[in-house]
């Protein structure tokens, strides 16, 4: 049975696809269209995922939408006329964007797939992220928890979740709490994303990159915008947003008052912590900076508590000792960490892409486990679910564009020129097989360097990401040494948010042989690889280890600020022309700047 799930008209529009239960094929729009964040219909996203099934559209069982448009249209409609007149602008907007694409989601995907009207379905929105966590991981039961902006009116959900891997019992996800909108914690954090002068609903992780160069010195303030009970519920006093009624504006001028001045958009950020040059040439700018990531530390402290408190009410109301978790909150790896060291729960799955993307592939396991009462068959063990590139194509483009090349038949020699490469100071695109479904390139689409250069940090961000030096970078390391060199790691094998770069660990004390991968505070939001999930990118890091003592990598996703992930051959070679990587590997084919 083929299901094809829908996420779309908001942002990272994505299909997915499953056969029987597993997934075939799962991808973001914007790696296709190459718009960064494409809220669109995905419609070269369904023509991939169609044709990596081997089938036609006449093919699919049901087609399902991650969300009930008619019952967000009510939200959206009521909560702007409660705020009327202050309201008008957005009801604008929002009457504009409806009328035009968001409220025909139905007659367009009827449209453009030419489906009977009783193979198209839609499910409720943190359904569906409860479904892509709970019903791809390896739990029978499990605490089910999601967290993001909002919905239809739902914020957040503390639900239940069971499953059986035969046709005996049942497959069944309740929903025992729920938050409702405007009360809602993605957006919380998305206002002081705001005030720290980034952008809402894609510089969330700017801020918690910022926050460890701060000290969360303004909780109490914090906590003047929001009241939280003991179970995490929260409750928002509306006087310092403007969510609700403005289009532009997160949030209020009584904020203001709290808060001071908005940090400037685009402003250099540096603190004597991080550019300590610039910071005693300009002691004024860097007191003012130092302030902002006091700000940042003190909304990601609040929301890692809040976060815990859920975790904690979660367990409390079902009892079980597993956990799964979805929504784009849930992306905030440093409190992903607090809930797997502070909460009771043992065991602990995220999907990866927990944000709207994740979506559309719980919108299809609801309807083919929960619906249509069919077995669990299926474990998310990786997130290789994008377009692959064959040999051949590859071959083609380099010939076609006249790009030198060397070729490696044997994989050993590969992988021992890409190590000598990075000893010697390197910086290595890696591209091969099917991309990475998700916001985090776990290897596939990387970009990789020797983590024991300190400067290789500023290296990559000015040079190649083009982006702010505060911003950190990942390790990967191979799961079966990670707890020689961070704490709390020993059963790192059993924790799957690991091998996705969805939790942060501390560093052993003894461990300081990679400065350009360890945040200030000294923590690491690392990713753990086995060699069963990704051969090349293992043995890269295994004989790195082997030549270094350290078998950690730097890793980061293969794209430059305001592009997505680079998906084609075509893509990374761009890439890798306008920026400042040395080296190229594309498959088998090695492509170095000197020789072009």
């Amino acid at each position: 049975m083929f299901i094809l799930g829908i996420s779309c008209f908001y942002h990272d529009s994505t299909a997915a696809l499953i056969k029987d239960g597993a997934i075939m094929a799962a991808a973001e729009e914007e790696r296709f269209s190459r718009k960064k964040h494409d809220d669109g219909f995905p419609v070269h996203t369904v023509k991939f995922c169609l044709k990596q099934g081997g089938i036609q559209a006449g093919d699919l069982d049901y087609v399902v939408f991650y969300e009930k448009p008619l019952v967000k249209f009510e939200r959206i409609l009521l909560s702007t006329l409660a705020t009327f007149p202050r309201s008008i602008s957005l009801f604008h907007q929002a009457m504009t964007a409806w009328m035009n694409d968001k409220l025909w989601v139905k007659s367009l995907i009827l449209r453009e797939l030419e489906i009977p009207p009783g193979r198209l379905l839609f499910a409720d929105h943190h359904m569906a992220h409860a479904a892509s966590s709970f019903l791809v991981s390896p739990y029978k039961e499990a605490a089910i928890v999601t967290i993001d902006g909002v919905g239809e009116w739902t914020t957040a959900t503390v639900g239940k979740g069971a499953a059986t891997w035969d046709s005996q019992g049942r497959n069944s996800i309740e929903m025992m709490y729920e938050a409702r909108f405007p009360h809602l914690l993605g957006l919380l954090y998305s206002a002081f994303t705001a005030f720290l002068g980034f952008e809402v609903n894609e510089g969330e992780y700017k801020v918690m990159g910022m926050a460890p160069y701060g000290e969360p010195r303004y909780v109490d303030k914090v906590y003047e915008t929001v009241h939280v009970g003991g179970d995490g519920a929260l409750t928002l006093n509306m006087r310092y947003f403007t969510f609700q009624h403005s289009p532009t504006q997160t949030f209020s001028d009584a904020f203001i008052d709290l808060f001071g001045e908005p940090r400037v958009p685009e402003s250099l950020f540096f603190t004597g912590k991080i550019k300590q040059d610039l910071a005693r040439q300009d002691p004024e700018s860097a007191r003012r900076n130092q302030y902002y990531a006091d700000v940042a530390a003190s909304i990601q402290k609040v929301t890692e508590d809040i976060v815990l408190k859920i975790a904690h009410y979660a367990y409390q109301q079902t009892g079980s000792r597993n956990l799964c978790m979805a929504g784009g909150v849930t992306l905030n790896s440093v409190a992903n960490g607090r809930v797997m060291r502070e909460s009771p729960f043992k065991n602990v799955f995220i999907q990866p892409a927990a944000g709207d993307s994740g979506g559309a592939l719980g919108a299809a396991l609801w309807v083919y486990h929960v619906l249509l009462q069919r077995p669990r068959n299926f474990v998310q063990e990786h997130s290789y679910w994008g377009a692959e590139y064959s040999h051949d194509q590859i071959r083609t483009f380099l010939h076609e564009n006249n790009i030198a090349f060397e070729y490696h038949d044997d994989l050993n020699r590969l992988v021992d020129t890409i190590t000598d490469d990075i000893i010697r100071g390197k910086v290595i695109g890696l591209y091969q097989g099917r991309f990475e479904w998700g916001p985090r390139a776990l290897g596939n689409r990387s970009i990789l360097a020797d983590p024991r250069r300190a400067e290789m940090k500023d290296i990559v961000n000015a040079k190649i990401k083009f982006r702010e030096p505060f911003r950190p970078f990942a390790p990967v390391v191979l799961e079966e040494r990670t707890a020689e060199f961070y704490e709390d790691a020993e059963d790192v094998a059993s924790q799957y948010p690991a091998r996705y770069m969805l939790s942060v660990y501390n560093v052993r004390e003894k461990c300081q042989a990679f400065p350009a991968t360890t945040h200030e505070g000294g923590t690491s939001r690392i990713q753990t690889v086995r060699r069963e999930w990704n051969p090349l990118y293992y043995d890269l890091v295994e004989r790195f280890g082997q030549a270094t003592g350290v078998p950690v990598l730097m890793n980061t996703s293969y794209n430059v600020r305001g592009e997505p992930i680079v998906n084609t051959p075509a893509n990374a070679w761009n890439t890798f022309h306008n920026s400042g990587i040395d080296v190229l590997v594309m498959d088998r084919f090695v492509v170095r700047k000197e020789a072009n």
